[in-house]
């Protein structure tokens, strides 16, 4: 209910059998602002207001006295209609000054029995108002636009699956189910509309289960979604993380030099910012390639360990696996070696370190916190691998260790003994891990191997991708279109799986790092509004590469689940072979699967066709295909780092897409603290156990399963072994116990390990 006392505007609504009562002055306020301040003072009061990140909250003042509410306030012109003593208790909201107006806001709640005389108030008071004074004549139309937005705040927005856009496509789905590619694939109408192209990339969506009716329905709740919207407020850098209050934009990470001063993130240049670490990381990455950066002893260094976890590493490897084998690759990395250190197994830490000589070893330490417990251990691991070749200097931490972190985090990794000044390269908050790789976490490790020059290449294809999928319409919108069929064999089709088939070996990391970026973005069971969802969303992603894949888990996918598949192929390949006596070459005979496997996923093969072939009767069950298995093709010229580029952003997007589509947060991952939480408790029992001189058996409160496990775990873990403590423990290796020199570790040295000069 909307009403007007004097020189103020109100409104009243029923929460939970409470009233809610807002008051603002009239004259000057822009109702637009006014109508979502104030439907967002009362919405936050109950759930998590979609305008809580957008808008600024106003001045708030607790309720006055029962006297001076019957006075009313000037310039709020609204008393209490009413001389019952009731308590108010005050709702307190963040203070803040407004430079356009003075605007006081007031929340308040009213008891049951006063709505007859706040409805009776209303009817008198505006009848007074609209007298008043010139500022008023248009009141009707304002308090009508005030009073049009309330229930899109009073309420959450209803879930995506109760709009008729999906409900249309809910039973269009059950038409699809049945029918069967193989009858789809006979129209040439439909086959030659279902396919897209951009800057050499070829997109065939015709084995899909959609039909031309099918995309219009999708392409309508794409609208509905406002995707286009969506997608400039990420690229814009509005806080659409609204959950952690951060931007989105790694886009930015790979935005040109001439879109400077575009893009700000409280009130900073990113891309500016962006580029200034470019400048920095090609720097020092050709002055170590030139041999002008050495190591504590005056080495060249030629080895690089990167050490991370999640995104720190699964990024960063695909495309080093990609460029190990592309032509300027090969050239450019002679010389030197990259290896990645992100398990906390110390098996992971013996098979980097095996073979290295520390005095020729980089160590580049990624964790956007450096706090990441993995990360650190590892960390700590890989200096005192350093000091106990080197001696514990400060000086060797601050020749052989480069950090790739937050500025946020600047202290820690300061305590840690970087050199802040030249071996510390930022990243920002509004880079999600598993969207870093254009980043410094990418950037350092891949351009001190294979030189800037070539990262510079992998984010160029990865930008030419990003302005295809910002300008392009959608209907020719090739990650627009991936997501949007992620999204219908997912929640229409029912399929909870779907497999990345790259037919190129040099991508065997591409569908691990898939993996993270879609299942940690797109797992979730919350929708953005705060309400549980009740559809379908985030597939189960896996693959590996072609033609191995054929011979690992292509049976389930032929004859058993339905899984959707992305088959990627090159027109060209980065080494092809022809020997004597071959009439194709290695690569067509490679990529004669390519085009075979969606054919025999989407017909199958019938009943009659196995009995043609003369097959047994017992047998042509075993032998019938179903077929009507959705899949996409991508085809691009060459697997270069420009190539690499358009790949990874094409598959980033796609993410983001299904994302808005689904009304998911895609750029969190609370998923992943609860089990992090748990570990560190489990820690603290572990600890006890192994130095208990008694060797109690561990009780962990409420959890009798984990206390079995572990206390078997500690038991048949010791060892008889004394390490001086007179406690029975795992026996401890030293780091260096295996190296290039293979001979037993340097003397024990008195400086103290990670106690001693750095502390």
């Amino acid at each position: 209910m909307v009403f007007a006392v004097g020189e103020s505007i109100g409104f009243s609504a029923k929460v939970s059998n409470t009233y809610y009562v807002i008051a603002c002055p009239l004259d000057g306020i822009d109702f637009a602002k006014l109508t979502l301040i104030c439907c967002n003072h009362v919405a936050r009061s109950f759930y998590l207001s979609p305008f809580q990140q957008a808008v600024t909250p106003l001045r708030t003042y607790p309720l006055q006295s029962k006297a001076s509410s019957r006075r009313g306030r000037r310039g709020f012109g609204l008393g209490h209609p009413t001389s019952k003593k009731v308590s108010y208790p005050p709702i307190h909201l963040d203070e803040v000054d407004d430079d356009d107006h003075d605007i006081n806001s007031q929340i308040f709640p009213l008891h049951d029995d006063l709505e007859q005389q706040l409805n009776t108030h209303h009817d008198h008071s505006t009848v007074s108002h609209n007298n008043s004074n010139n500022n008023n004549i248009n009141a009707g139309a304002r308090v009508s636009e005030f009073l049009s937005n309330i229930p899109k705040v009073l309420s959450p927005p209803p879930l995506i699956s109760s709009t008729q856009e999906w409900r249309k496509l809910q039973r269009h789905a059950q038409t699809i189910k049945s029918t069967h590619l193989r009858d789809l694939l006979q129209d040439p109408i439909r086959c030659d509309a279902m396919f897209a192209e951009h800057d050499g990339v070829y997109f065939d969506y015709s084995r899909q289960q959609v039909t031309l009716e099918t995309m219009d329905l999708l392409f309508d709740l794409a609208e509905k979604q406002e995707l286009t919207k969506r997608i400039q407020a990420m690229v814009n850098g509005e806080k659409i993380n609204f959950t952690e209050d951060r931007a989105v934009l790694h886009t930015a990470l790979r935005a040109s030099k001439d879109k400077i001063g575009t893009v700000f993130v409280d009130d900073e240049d990113a891309i500016k910012e962006v580029h200034e670490v470019l400048d920095q990381i090609k720097q020092f990455t050709e002055a170590f390639r030139s041999g002008h950066i050495t190591g504590y002893t005056g080495k060249r260094m030629r080895n690089i360990v990167s050490v991370g976890i999640g995104g720190s590493y699964l990024g960063p490897e695909f495309l080093h696996e990609v460029l190990k084998t592309e032509e300027e690759g090969i050239s450019s990395s002679l010389g030197y070696s990259l290896r990645f250190l992100a398990n906390v197994d110390p098996v992971d830490v013996e098979r980097t370190c095996a073979d290295l000589d520390p005095e020729e070893t980089l160590i580049i330490i990624v964790s956007k916190t450096f706090t990441t417990a993995e990360t650190m251990l590892n960390a700590r691991t890989m200096r005192q691998w350093l000091w106990d070749f080197m001696g514990d200097d400060i000086d060797v931490v601050r020749k052989h260790v480069v950090a790739c972190s937050s500025v946020s985090a600047t202290a820690n990794v300061k305590a840690f003994g970087v050199d802040t000044e030249n071996y510390f390269f930022r990243f920002w908050d509004w880079v999600g891990g598993r969207y870093s790789v254009c980043g410094a976490a990418g950037a350092v490790p891949i351009s001190l191997l294979y030189g800037f020059d070539l990262f510079e290449k992998f984010l160029e294809g990865a930008r030419s991708m990003d302005e295809h999928f910002i300008n392009a319409p959608m209907r020719q919108n090739i990650p627009i279109l991936m997501g949007l069929l992620g999204v219908w064999n997912s929640s229409f089709m029912g399929y909870n799986s779907r497999a990345l088939i790259p037919y190129a070996q040099a991508l065997l990391r591409l569908p691990a790092h898939i993996q993270q970026l879609d299942m940690e973005s797109n797992g979730k069971r919350i929708s953005r509004h705060g309400i549980e969802i009740d559809y379908p969303v985030g597939e189960v992603d896996f693959g590996e590469p072609g033609t191995n894949s054929q011979h690992s888990f292509f049976q389930l996918i032929h004859q058993g689940q339905t899984i959707p598949v992305d088959f990627l192929g090159f027109v060209q390949s980065q080494h092809d072979i022809l020997i004597d006596g071959e009439k194709l070459s290695s690569h067509d005979e490679l990529m004669s699967n390519f085009f075979a496997q969606p054919d025999a996923l989407a017909n199958g093969k019938t009943a009659d066709e196995v009995r043609a072939e003369g097959c047994a009767e017992e047998l042509i069950l075993h032998k019938v295909f179903d077929g009507n298995r959705p899949s996409s093709s991508l085809l691009f010229p060459q697997l270069s780092a420009y190539v690499t580029g358009q790949i990874l952003s094409l598959y980033e997007h796609r993410t983001a897409v299904q994302g808005f589509i689904w009304d998911l947060n895609s750029f969190d991952q609370w998923g992943v603290e609860l089990g992090k939480k748990l570990a560190i408790d489990v820690k603290d029992h572990l600890t006890k156990a192994r130095y208990d001189p008694k060797q109690q058996p561990v009780v962990i409160p409420d959890a009798p399963a984990t206390s079995r496990i572990l206390n078997y775990y500690v038991k048949n873990g010791r060892e008889a072994t004394d390490n001086g403590t007179g406690m029975s423990v795992n026996p401890l290796t030293s780091v260096t116990r295996k190296t290039y020199r293979e001979h037993i570790p340097p003397p024990i040295h008195d400086l103290g390990g990670n106690v001693g000069k750095l502390s």
